[in-house]
């Protein structure tokens, strides 16, 4: 999905070294399938080894490391000066990105890493934007900048945080993080065990919760400032959010690299993923925390996947989501504007004609307002 609606990178990570734990992360093959897909379309692959590795980890490094540059990984994402020199021995066909994790938010650190053989930084999400420019300012040219633009922010600095080892044994720092930093709390007093206090009396108990991170009304400020790359956090995210973030940060880009303004509709497309809600980051100043709830919020469903697609729109599709004929919907595709119509007609694969899709990954046909891809999307709006 990534790749259909127009990443020009990809990260991911292996079963070592990622930050992402829980993550179904890629073992070799996988890993050598990916960057071989990847390197059909033009796309770059970035392979994460932002841990800190404890004493006993760098023994399997160096074989984590060259089996990387075996499979053909165009970059390491590092947050541990001792990763680095040792990528630079044993992967050193792999350029060397580091990671937002090591926390850098000034000139003189990245001209360290640079002096250490960085290609590029990724800047801490606690950079404010006139720091950004200072920052390109003061730095060699050669020197990639790479920016978050879009996805969750974290209550504490470059996401080193122990609260989550504290609190389960999840060590936050080594890519499991049990994230009670969204949990909602309460005071208990000494001597009244069991009786639940309110922290506060009007703005909600989820006293540690961020909001999300959208920046995609700012490319054009961020581009000004020297930012040569745009990050979307989004590897513990579904298919569809890789697809509908990706489509509208490309067709942001597009329209900024044009001197356009980019229409509406492409910001509206942000509100139909799964999220909290929204704020620039600390580009411009502090965004304050959520208190009311962590919950996630969507303004759309899936509701199935196009496999295949003739010229006049007649397709074959994959459920995803319950719906049914009648139904207002939506087709999102990486090639035009989304397209509302409604569903006059929907056919089981026996050739049938069916009021429903009522079951999971069923096939069915329908007939489309116009032509489109596979991987094109169908999806309800709320």
């Amino acid at each position: 999905m990534a790749l259909h609606y127009g990443a020009d990178a990809v990260y991911l990570a292996g079963t070592s070294f990622g930050m992402r734990a829980a993550a179904g992360n890629f073992n070799g093959e996988q890993l050598r399938n990916a960057v071989r897909m990847c390197h059909e379309k033009g796309v770059k692959v970035y392979l994460t080894c932002n841990t800190l590795p404890r004493e006993n980890e760098l023994k399997v490094l160096p074989a984590f490391l060259e089996d990387a540059q075996a499979a053909g990984v165009d970059a390491f994402i590092i947050a541990d000066l001792g990763v680095m020199d040792m990528a630079a021995k044993y992967a050193p066909e792999v350029a060397r990105h580091v990671s937002t994790q090591l926390g850098v938010i000034n000139s003189a650190t990245a001209r360290v890493l640079y002096d250490m053989g960085a290609e590029r930084v990724v800047l801490a999400r606690e950079t404010p934007m006139e720091d950004i420019y200072e920052i390109r300012a003061n730095t060699p040219r050669e020197l990639e900048l790479e920016a978050f633009v879009h996805g969750a922010m974290c209550v504490s600095f470059s996401g080193r945080c122990l609260l989550s080892n504290y609190l389960t044994g999840r060590d936050a720092n080594r890519g499991a993080c049990a994230q009670p930093c969204r949990w909602k709390y309460h005071l208990v007093e000494e001597k009244r065990p069991g009786e639940y206090f309110e922290i506060s009396e009007d703005r909600g108990t989820h006293i540690m919760n961020s909001r999300d991170m959208c920046m995609i009304e700012h490319i054009p400020e961020l581009t000004a400032a020297g930012v040569s790359s745009f990050k979307i956090e989004g590897r513990m995210k579904s298919a569809y959010y890789a697809a509908a973030v990706t489509n509208a940060y490309r067709h942001a880009i597009d329209y900024a690299a044009r001197g356009e303004k980019l229409p509406a509709v492409w910001l509206e497309e942000v509100n139909k993923v799964s999220h909290r809600p929204y704020c620039t980051g600390f580009y411009y100043g502090d965004p304050g925390q959520y208190y009311s709830d962590a919950t996630y919020f969507t303004d759309a469903e899936v509701c199935a996947v196009v496999e295949e697609c003739d010229g006049e729109g007649n397709a074959l599709l994959t459920q995803r989501n319950r719906f049914c004929v009648g139904d207002t919907v939506e087709l999102m595709t990486n090639d035009a504007e989304p397209e509302v119509f409604t569903v006059t007609e929907l056919v089981n694969e026996e050739g049938e004609n069916i009021t429903a899709v009522p079951h999971a990954m069923m096939r069915f046909r329908m007939k489309l307002p116009r032509a489109c891809s596979r991987l094109s999307i169908l999806r309800k709006l709320k």
